[in-house]
């Protein structure tokens, strides 16, 4: 489509508020997506390395534990 100034551009051929405010929202739906995206795939990172740490943690505490009982018994369980 051909316009011949910036004002005929905004205006669309009479269509102008039709069209800028579908891209607008569409827009608006891209940033809010991306957005969520965003705050979403950092909580769900957060999580992960809470159980990670979490997890080693417990191992931590099961090595201790065995170390414990290997030096009370003075030798390795069979």
């Amino acid at each position: 489509m051909h316009f011949d100034s910036l004002a005929d551009f905004f205006a669309m051929g009479g269509y102008g508020s039709y069209v800028w405010s579908s891209t607008a929202i569409v827009l608006l739906s891209l940033l809010i997506l991306a957005w969520i995206t965003s705050t979403e795939r950092k909580r769900i990172f957060n999580r992960i390395k809470s159980e990670l740490e979490r997890a080693e943690k417990i191992k931590q505490a099961k090595r201790k534990a065995k170390q414990q009982e290997v030096e009370q018994v003075g030798h390795e369980p069979s």
